[in-house]
Protein backbone atom coordinates (compact mmCIF):
# COMPACT_ATOMS: atom_id res chain seq x y z
CA UNK A 1 0.00 0.00 0.00
CA UNK A 2 1.45 3.35 -0.97
CA UNK A 3 2.08 6.13 1.52
CA UNK A 4 -0.40 8.45 -0.19
CA UNK A 5 -3.13 5.78 0.11
CA UNK A 6 -2.41 5.40 3.83
CA UNK A 7 -2.55 9.18 4.32
CA UNK A 8 -5.90 9.28 2.46
CA UNK A 9 -7.28 6.53 4.74
CA UNK A 10 -6.06 8.40 7.84
CA UNK A 11 -7.87 11.53 6.65
CA UNK A 12 -11.09 9.55 6.07
CA UNK A 13 -10.95 8.15 9.63
CA UNK A 14 -10.19 11.57 11.16
CA UNK A 15 -13.12 13.23 9.37
CA UNK A 16 -15.71 10.52 10.03
CA UNK A 17 -17.51 8.98 12.99
CA UNK A 18 -15.67 5.67 12.67
CA UNK A 19 -13.12 4.82 15.37
CA UNK A 20 -11.17 2.06 13.60
CA UNK A 21 -10.44 1.06 10.01
CA UNK A 22 -8.57 -2.04 8.89
CA UNK A 23 -7.58 -2.61 5.25
CA UNK A 24 -5.84 -5.67 3.78
CA UNK A 25 -4.16 -5.57 0.37
CA UNK A 26 -1.69 -7.97 -1.23
CA UNK A 27 -0.94 -9.73 2.04
CA UNK A 28 -0.35 -6.49 3.97
CA UNK A 29 -2.68 -5.18 6.64
CA UNK A 30 -3.06 -1.56 7.81
CA UNK A 31 -5.12 -0.70 10.89
CA UNK A 32 -5.96 2.96 11.62
CA UNK A 33 -7.50 3.92 14.95
CA UNK A 34 -8.54 7.33 16.28
CA UNK A 35 -7.73 6.12 19.79
CA UNK A 36 -4.40 4.45 20.55
CA UNK A 37 -4.96 1.15 22.31
CA UNK A 38 -8.71 1.58 21.61
CA UNK A 39 -9.08 3.41 24.94
CA UNK A 40 -11.68 5.82 23.47
CA UNK A 41 -10.97 8.12 26.37
CA UNK A 42 -8.37 10.29 24.71
CA UNK A 43 -8.88 14.00 25.42
CA UNK A 44 -8.89 14.55 21.67
CA UNK A 45 -8.90 12.19 18.67
CA UNK A 46 -5.51 10.80 17.75
CA UNK A 47 -4.48 8.65 14.83
CA UNK A 48 -2.44 5.50 15.38
CA UNK A 49 -1.20 3.48 12.43
CA UNK A 50 0.18 -0.03 12.75
CA UNK A 51 2.09 -1.26 9.70
CA UNK A 52 3.60 -4.76 9.86
CA UNK A 53 7.06 -5.43 8.47
CA UNK A 54 7.26 -5.98 4.72
CA UNK A 55 7.84 -9.50 3.40
CA UNK A 56 11.48 -10.25 2.61
CA UNK A 57 12.70 -8.50 -0.54
CA UNK A 58 9.81 -5.98 -0.67
CA UNK A 59 10.77 -2.46 0.46
CA UNK A 60 8.28 -0.45 2.50
CA UNK A 61 7.92 3.25 1.66
CA UNK A 62 9.33 5.60 4.26
CA UNK A 63 6.77 7.50 6.30
CA UNK A 64 8.03 10.81 7.69
CA UNK A 65 7.80 11.20 11.48
CA UNK A 66 4.81 13.03 12.88
CA UNK A 67 5.37 16.69 13.78
CA UNK A 68 6.24 17.39 17.39
CA UNK A 69 3.32 18.38 19.58
CA UNK A 70 3.81 20.81 22.42
CA UNK A 71 2.82 19.47 25.83
CA UNK A 72 -0.42 20.93 27.18
CA UNK A 73 -0.08 23.87 29.53
CA UNK A 74 -1.19 23.26 33.12
CA UNK A 75 -4.73 24.48 33.68
CA UNK A 76 -5.77 26.76 36.48
CA UNK A 77 -6.73 25.02 39.70
CA UNK A 78 -10.23 23.56 39.23
CA UNK A 79 -13.08 24.69 41.43
CA UNK A 80 -13.82 22.34 44.33
CA UNK A 81 -17.40 21.65 43.29
CA UNK A 82 -16.71 20.62 39.65
CA UNK A 83 -17.90 17.12 38.80
CA UNK A 84 -17.78 15.00 35.65
CA UNK A 85 -20.98 13.36 34.48
CA UNK A 86 -19.96 10.10 32.82
CA UNK A 87 -21.64 7.82 30.30
CA UNK A 88 -23.49 4.92 31.95
CA UNK A 89 -23.18 2.83 28.77
CA UNK A 90 -21.55 2.37 25.39
CA UNK A 91 -23.44 4.05 22.55
CA UNK A 92 -23.84 7.18 20.43
CA UNK A 93 -24.12 10.59 22.13
CA UNK A 94 -26.88 12.96 21.03
CA UNK A 95 -27.27 16.49 22.41
CA UNK A 96 -30.88 16.91 21.19
CA UNK A 97 -34.03 14.78 20.92
CA UNK A 98 -34.07 15.18 17.10
CA UNK A 99 -31.61 16.46 14.45
CA UNK A 100 -33.59 19.70 13.94
CA UNK A 101 -34.35 20.27 17.67
CA UNK A 102 -32.48 22.51 20.10
CA UNK A 103 -29.92 20.76 22.36
CA UNK A 104 -31.08 19.75 25.83
CA UNK A 105 -28.31 21.83 27.44
CA UNK A 106 -25.64 24.39 26.51
CA UNK A 107 -22.56 25.56 28.36
CA UNK A 108 -23.87 27.78 31.16
CA UNK A 109 -27.28 26.07 31.38
CA UNK A 110 -28.47 25.49 34.96
CA UNK A 111 -30.29 22.18 35.33
CA UNK A 112 -32.30 20.63 38.12
CA UNK A 113 -32.19 17.06 39.41
CA UNK A 114 -33.89 14.72 36.93
CA UNK A 115 -33.58 17.08 33.94
CA UNK A 116 -32.48 15.40 30.67
CA UNK A 117 -28.91 16.28 29.65
CA UNK A 118 -28.52 14.15 26.52
CA UNK A 119 -29.46 10.88 24.84
CA UNK A 120 -27.23 7.85 24.37
CA UNK A 121 -28.40 5.46 21.68
CA UNK A 122 -27.50 1.87 22.42
CA UNK A 123 -28.79 -1.06 20.37
CA UNK A 124 -31.39 1.16 18.66
CA UNK A 125 -32.77 2.29 22.04
CA UNK A 126 -32.69 5.99 22.96
CA UNK A 127 -31.64 6.33 26.61
CA UNK A 128 -32.21 9.72 28.24
CA UNK A 129 -29.38 10.67 30.60
CA UNK A 130 -30.65 12.80 33.49
CA UNK A 131 -28.89 14.97 36.04
CA UNK A 132 -28.52 13.26 39.43
CA UNK A 133 -28.24 16.64 41.19
CA UNK A 134 -28.83 20.34 40.45
CA UNK A 135 -25.87 21.79 38.53
CA UNK A 136 -24.59 24.24 35.92
CA UNK A 137 -23.00 22.96 32.69
CA UNK A 138 -19.36 24.15 32.57
CA UNK A 139 -18.16 22.11 29.58
CA UNK A 140 -19.59 19.59 27.10
CA UNK A 141 -16.83 17.04 26.54
CA UNK A 142 -18.36 15.06 23.64
CA UNK A 143 -19.40 16.10 20.14
CA UNK A 144 -22.91 15.38 18.87
CA UNK A 145 -23.23 11.90 17.24
CA UNK A 146 -19.84 10.83 18.65
CA UNK A 147 -19.52 7.23 19.89
CA UNK A 148 -18.94 7.03 23.65
CA UNK A 149 -17.62 4.34 25.93
CA UNK A 150 -18.83 3.23 29.35
CA UNK A 151 -17.67 5.68 32.05
CA UNK A 152 -16.43 8.24 29.49
CA UNK A 153 -16.84 11.84 30.75
CA UNK A 154 -19.68 13.61 28.91
CA UNK A 155 -20.07 16.86 30.85
CA UNK A 156 -18.12 18.90 33.36
CA UNK A 157 -20.60 20.51 35.74
CA UNK A 158 -20.59 22.70 38.81
CA UNK A 159 -22.88 21.56 41.62
CA UNK A 160 -25.34 24.23 42.68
Amino acid sequence: MKEEEIRRLIKIVEESNIADLEVSRWGRKVKISKYPGNSHQAPYPLTHVQIPAAPAGVPMPAIPPAPAVEPPQPAAAPAKNLVEIKSPMVGTFYRAPAPDADPYVQVGTTVSKGQVLCIIEAMKLMNEIEADFPCRIVEILVENTQPVEYNQPLFQVEKT
